[in-house]
């Protein structure tokens, strides 16, 4: 599939050159690691998430020991009272759950932080790409970093440097 993608990837290009169109290429990640913002942002996220999964180890480990300290209290328990407490096991586990969920889930607070964070900086890259495809008269910038099989690159054709140059950065 990659060897497909990387065949129609290379047509494609030298279907633009046959007409005279100009393409080129950025490695966005070498971009990204360029940008100080973008750093401490992936550095506050990354906190972040550490702290969070912190809180919610806690919290099953809490469980854990309400659950071990149940086992070995059950044969002494009345039956009103082990309901009680499986009840309340029960109760923590879900609210952990949720927690992690809410924490950590496809919508969660760390996707949300991370787009907080990250997405302008991404869009502002974006933009000065555009500006750079549009004043080179570009017809393709393709990016190094985006999984896109590159086989070969000449460096003649490295936007990536421009792209932090008209952000204000250098290199």
């Amino acid at each position: 599939m990659k060897k497909q993608f990387a065949l129609v990837l290379l047509a494609t290009a030298l279907s633009f050159t046959a007409y005279g169109q100009r393409f080129a290429y950025v490695d966005t990640e070498y971009i990204l690691e360029n940008i100080p913002e973008y750093q401490a942002a992936e550095r506050e996220i990354e906190q972040l998430s550490i702290e969070w999964q912190t809180e919610i180890e806690n919290n099953f480990a809490e469980i854990d020991n309400l659950y071990r300290q149940y086992q070995a209290e059950a044969p002494l328990l009345p039956e009103e009272m082990k309901r009680q407490r499986e009840d309340e096991i029960i109760r923590k586990e879900r609210e952990a759950k949720e927690l992690q969920m809410r924490r950590f889930g496809r919508e969660g607070e760390l996707f949300a932080k991370r787009q907080e964070l990250l997405q302008p900086i991404q869009d502002r890259v974006f933009e000065a790409v555009e500006q750079i495809a549009s004043r080179g008269n570009y017809a393709v910038i393709f990016d190094k970093a985006g999984g896109t099989a590159m086989i070969f690159t000449d460096v003649r054709y490295d936007l990536s440097d421009d792209v932090l140059q008209r952000l204000g950065y250098r290199n």
